[in-house]
């Protein structure tokens, strides 16, 4: 019969799993991706990044689809959403990445009657499998003229999706053990 780990020890445990887990995360590098065609992006007036890749993870930031050589919206729907995807393609570019390498989606459309053409044009882009996704409908977007934006994140170019949990998991049971 085992003995009950006593609380200091689990307490120590505990201690330095959290020690372990932010040792592994702060030695992962942060890079910002900025591609030249968003050189507008991360001025005062748009302070944000395009995309901030950390260790195997980029985070796109949320897009609309305007068009990048002339900052208008297309009038037609689909070529919104087109854009928008075109512009998320960039970033993924951008950092090495295609869409192949998303494995998670937000999508915020202004009139949700419009969610099956912008799925018919997500369907083109994103084959299978496709990544997971969350559609909202929303009253507005910060750009007025916009009708659909989009934010990734969570690509992982290859390897164990789990690796870093696997890391964890390795790290704790070599300290719980024996």
């Amino acid at each position: 019969m085992t003995q009950p780990m006593p609380r200091m020890s689990l307490l120590s445990t505990i201690l330095i799993f959290m020690i372990t887990a932010v040792s592994i995360s702060s030695a992962q590098r942060t890079k910002v991706i900025s591609p030249p065609e968003f050189a507008n992006q991360g001025k005062d007036d748009l302070p944000f990044s395009p995309g901030i890749l950390v260790g195997d993870t980029l985070y796109v930031s949320g897009e609309i689809g305007f068009d990048l050589h002339t900052g208008q919206i297309p009038k037609d729907f689909d070529a919104e959403v087109k854009a928008c995807l075109d512009n998320i393609g960039i970033v993924l570019k951008a950092a090495g990445m295609d869409y192949s390498d998303v494995v998670s989606a937000q999508v915020f459309l202004t009139d949700i009657t419009q969610f099956k053409r912008m799925n018919a044009v997500y369907a083109s882009v994103f084959k299978t499998p496709r990544p997971a996704r969350v559609t909202v409908g929303v009253a507005a977007l910060a750009v007025p003229n916009a009708h659909v934006t989009r934010a990734t994140a969570r690509v992982l170019p290859s390897g164990d999706p789990l690796k870093l949990g696997n890391i964890f998991r390795r790290k704790v049971g070599d300290l719980t053990s024996g």
